[in-house]
Protein backbone atom coordinates (compact mmCIF):
# COMPACT_ATOMS: atom_id res chain seq x y z
CA UNK A 1 0.00 0.00 0.00
CA UNK A 2 1.56 3.36 -1.31
CA UNK A 3 1.73 5.85 1.82
CA UNK A 4 0.04 9.24 1.48
CA UNK A 5 1.69 12.20 1.01
CA UNK A 6 2.98 13.66 4.77
CA UNK A 7 3.90 17.82 3.80
CA UNK A 8 4.80 17.67 7.34
CA UNK A 9 7.74 15.23 7.08
CA UNK A 10 10.33 16.87 5.56
CA UNK A 11 10.47 19.93 7.90
CA UNK A 12 10.02 17.96 11.05
CA UNK A 13 13.19 15.43 9.93
CA UNK A 14 15.23 18.74 8.87
CA UNK A 15 14.58 20.39 12.41
CA UNK A 16 15.41 16.87 13.89
CA UNK A 17 19.06 16.65 15.72
CA UNK A 18 18.90 13.20 14.93
CA UNK A 19 18.49 13.23 11.42
CA UNK A 20 21.31 13.52 9.03
CA UNK A 21 20.42 15.15 5.93
CA UNK A 22 23.43 14.79 3.55
CA UNK A 23 24.82 11.18 4.74
CA UNK A 24 27.59 10.70 2.30
CA UNK A 25 29.16 13.72 3.75
CA UNK A 26 29.67 11.03 7.07
CA UNK A 27 31.34 8.36 4.81
CA UNK A 28 34.37 6.74 6.69
CA UNK A 29 33.22 9.14 9.78
CA UNK A 30 30.34 8.14 11.89
CA UNK A 31 32.37 7.10 14.46
CA UNK A 32 33.66 11.18 14.47
CA UNK A 33 29.96 11.93 14.33
CA UNK A 34 28.60 9.89 17.20
CA UNK A 35 31.55 11.31 18.98
CA UNK A 36 32.47 8.02 20.73
CA UNK A 37 34.33 4.62 20.38
CA UNK A 38 30.56 2.76 21.29
CA UNK A 39 30.05 -0.34 18.58
CA UNK A 40 27.60 1.10 15.89
CA UNK A 41 24.56 -1.15 14.86
CA UNK A 42 22.91 -0.63 11.03
CA UNK A 43 19.39 -1.25 10.22
CA UNK A 44 18.62 -1.39 7.04
CA UNK A 45 14.99 -0.59 5.48
CA UNK A 46 13.83 0.58 9.24
CA UNK A 47 9.99 1.93 8.35
CA UNK A 48 8.55 3.24 11.15
CA UNK A 49 11.30 3.11 13.66
CA UNK A 50 9.35 0.88 16.42
CA UNK A 51 12.08 -1.64 15.93
CA UNK A 52 15.08 1.12 16.03
CA UNK A 53 13.34 2.96 18.53
CA UNK A 54 13.25 -0.14 21.34
CA UNK A 55 16.70 -0.64 20.34
CA UNK A 56 18.11 2.91 20.69
CA UNK A 57 16.29 3.21 24.15
CA UNK A 58 17.05 0.56 26.01
CA UNK A 59 21.16 -0.23 24.77
CA UNK A 60 22.59 3.58 25.74
CA UNK A 61 26.39 1.35 25.35
CA UNK A 62 25.38 1.42 21.53
CA UNK A 63 25.39 3.71 18.67
CA UNK A 64 22.50 2.88 15.42
CA UNK A 65 22.26 3.85 12.24
CA UNK A 66 18.88 3.72 10.71
CA UNK A 67 18.18 3.87 7.27
CA UNK A 68 14.60 4.15 4.81
CA UNK A 69 14.27 5.96 1.64
CA UNK A 70 10.71 7.93 1.88
CA UNK A 71 10.28 11.15 4.27
CA UNK A 72 7.04 9.93 5.03
CA UNK A 73 7.53 6.98 6.93
CA UNK A 74 11.44 8.69 8.17
CA UNK A 75 9.07 11.33 9.34
CA UNK A 76 6.69 8.57 10.91
CA UNK A 77 10.04 6.91 12.68
CA UNK A 78 11.18 9.94 14.30
CA UNK A 79 8.17 10.56 16.05
CA UNK A 80 7.88 6.89 17.35
CA UNK A 81 11.78 6.92 18.25
CA UNK A 82 11.13 10.33 20.47
CA UNK A 83 8.30 8.58 22.08
CA UNK A 84 10.07 5.57 23.09
CA UNK A 85 13.24 7.91 24.36
CA UNK A 86 10.15 10.31 25.90
CA UNK A 87 9.13 7.57 28.05
CA UNK A 88 12.28 6.55 29.17
CA UNK A 89 13.31 10.19 30.28
CA UNK A 90 16.29 9.40 27.40
CA UNK A 91 17.56 12.37 24.90
CA UNK A 92 18.05 10.53 21.73
CA UNK A 93 22.05 10.60 21.45
CA UNK A 94 22.87 7.19 20.15
CA UNK A 95 20.47 6.87 16.63
CA UNK A 96 21.05 8.52 13.20
CA UNK A 97 18.40 8.52 10.99
CA UNK A 98 18.73 9.19 7.64
CA UNK A 99 17.52 8.72 3.65
CA UNK A 100 19.47 6.69 1.73
CA UNK A 101 19.00 4.05 -1.21
CA UNK A 102 19.99 0.77 0.23
CA UNK A 103 21.38 -0.76 -2.94
CA UNK A 104 23.96 2.17 -3.21
CA UNK A 105 25.12 1.77 0.32
CA UNK A 106 28.50 2.12 -0.48
CA UNK A 107 27.90 5.82 -1.03
CA UNK A 108 27.80 6.62 2.59
CA UNK A 109 29.61 3.89 4.38
CA UNK A 110 33.51 2.42 3.72
CA UNK A 111 35.85 0.23 6.01
CA UNK A 112 36.82 2.82 8.11
CA UNK A 113 32.94 2.79 9.41
CA UNK A 114 33.08 -0.58 11.11
CA UNK A 115 29.74 -1.56 11.23
CA UNK A 116 29.30 -4.66 14.16
CA UNK A 117 25.73 -5.99 13.11
CA UNK A 118 23.21 -5.72 10.71
CA UNK A 119 19.64 -5.47 11.08
CA UNK A 120 17.56 -6.65 8.19
CA UNK A 121 13.46 -6.83 9.02
CA UNK A 122 11.24 -7.97 6.70
CA UNK A 123 12.82 -6.44 3.70
CA UNK A 124 10.87 -6.41 -0.11
CA UNK A 125 10.98 -10.03 -1.23
CA UNK A 126 11.19 -9.24 -4.71
CA UNK A 127 9.75 -12.65 -5.72
CA UNK A 128 10.18 -11.73 -9.68
CA UNK A 129 13.23 -13.46 -11.42
CA UNK A 130 14.44 -10.21 -12.92
CA UNK A 131 13.93 -8.39 -9.92
CA UNK A 132 15.20 -10.42 -7.22
CA UNK A 133 19.05 -9.02 -7.28
CA UNK A 134 17.44 -6.46 -5.28
CA UNK A 135 16.77 -8.39 -2.63
CA UNK A 136 18.86 -6.60 0.34
CA UNK A 137 20.05 -10.45 1.27
CA UNK A 138 21.51 -10.80 -2.20
CA UNK A 139 25.04 -12.14 -2.77
CA UNK A 140 25.61 -8.77 -4.69
CA UNK A 141 24.54 -6.53 -1.39
CA UNK A 142 25.87 -9.04 1.16
CA UNK A 143 29.09 -8.81 -0.43
CA UNK A 144 28.83 -4.40 -0.32
CA UNK A 145 28.39 -5.13 3.44
CA UNK A 146 30.95 -7.07 3.79
CA UNK A 147 32.94 -3.93 2.80
CA UNK A 148 31.66 -2.05 6.33
CA UNK A 149 30.64 -4.69 8.21
CA UNK A 150 33.69 -5.92 10.82
CA UNK A 151 34.78 -9.30 10.88
CA UNK A 152 33.01 -11.84 12.35
CA UNK A 153 30.42 -8.94 12.34
CA UNK A 154 26.57 -9.99 12.24
CA UNK A 155 23.63 -10.23 10.24
CA UNK A 156 20.51 -10.70 11.55
CA UNK A 157 17.50 -11.22 9.05
CA UNK A 158 13.86 -12.09 9.63
CA UNK A 159 11.14 -12.67 7.25
CA UNK A 160 8.08 -14.04 6.90
CA UNK A 161 8.21 -15.37 2.86
CA UNK A 162 9.57 -18.75 2.58
CA UNK A 163 11.28 -18.64 -0.89
CA UNK A 164 13.37 -15.48 0.36
CA UNK A 165 14.70 -17.22 3.69
CA UNK A 166 15.56 -19.98 1.18
CA UNK A 167 17.11 -18.64 -1.70
CA UNK A 168 18.94 -15.95 1.04
CA UNK A 169 20.55 -18.90 2.66
CA UNK A 170 22.41 -19.80 -0.65
CA UNK A 171 23.06 -16.12 -0.80
CA UNK A 172 25.01 -16.14 2.58
CA UNK A 173 26.89 -19.28 1.46
CA UNK A 174 27.53 -17.97 -1.67
CA UNK A 175 29.16 -14.58 -0.03
CA UNK A 176 31.14 -16.69 2.41
CA UNK A 177 29.22 -15.85 5.16
CA UNK A 178 28.51 -18.41 8.40
CA UNK A 179 25.00 -19.14 9.59
CA UNK A 180 25.05 -18.82 13.22
CA UNK A 181 21.81 -19.59 14.03
CA UNK A 182 18.73 -20.40 12.33
CA UNK A 183 14.52 -20.82 12.93
CA UNK A 184 11.24 -21.25 11.16
CA UNK A 185 9.36 -20.26 13.58
CA UNK A 186 11.33 -17.41 16.04
CA UNK A 187 8.27 -17.01 18.17
CA UNK A 188 8.16 -21.02 19.14
CA UNK A 189 11.85 -21.33 19.33
CA UNK A 190 15.08 -20.92 22.02
CA UNK A 191 15.99 -17.61 20.87
CA UNK A 192 15.86 -14.81 23.48
CA UNK A 193 15.48 -10.73 23.33
CA UNK A 194 13.63 -10.55 19.89
CA UNK A 195 12.18 -7.13 19.16
CA UNK A 196 8.97 -7.32 17.41
CA UNK A 197 8.28 -5.14 14.14
CA UNK A 198 5.14 -3.73 12.94
CA UNK A 199 5.19 -6.46 9.74
CA UNK A 200 6.25 -9.23 12.14
CA UNK A 201 3.04 -8.70 15.00
CA UNK A 202 1.04 -8.34 11.73
CA UNK A 203 1.74 -11.53 10.21
CA UNK A 204 2.14 -13.33 13.34
CA UNK A 205 -1.87 -12.27 13.96
CA UNK A 206 -2.12 -14.28 10.66
CA UNK A 207 -0.53 -17.02 11.57
CA UNK A 208 2.85 -16.59 9.48
CA UNK A 209 5.51 -17.68 11.16
CA UNK A 210 8.61 -15.58 11.25
CA UNK A 211 12.08 -17.01 9.65
CA UNK A 212 15.25 -15.52 11.40
CA UNK A 213 18.86 -16.36 11.47
CA UNK A 214 21.84 -14.91 11.91
CA UNK A 215 25.06 -14.91 9.75
CA UNK A 216 28.63 -14.24 10.80
CA UNK A 217 31.16 -11.90 8.20
CA UNK A 218 33.54 -15.02 8.95
CA UNK A 219 36.42 -13.87 6.31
Amino acid sequence: MRMRKKPWARPELESCNFFVISPKEYKGKWKELFGNDKPIYLELGCGKGTFIAVHGSENASINYIAIDIKDEVLGLAKRNIEEAYNEKNKCVDNIKLMAQEIGLINEILNEEDLISKIYINFCNPWPKEKNKKRRLTHTRQLNQYKIFLKDNGEIYFKTDDDELFEESLQYFKDAAFKIKYITYDLHNSDFEGNVETEHEKMFTKLGIKTKFLIAINAH
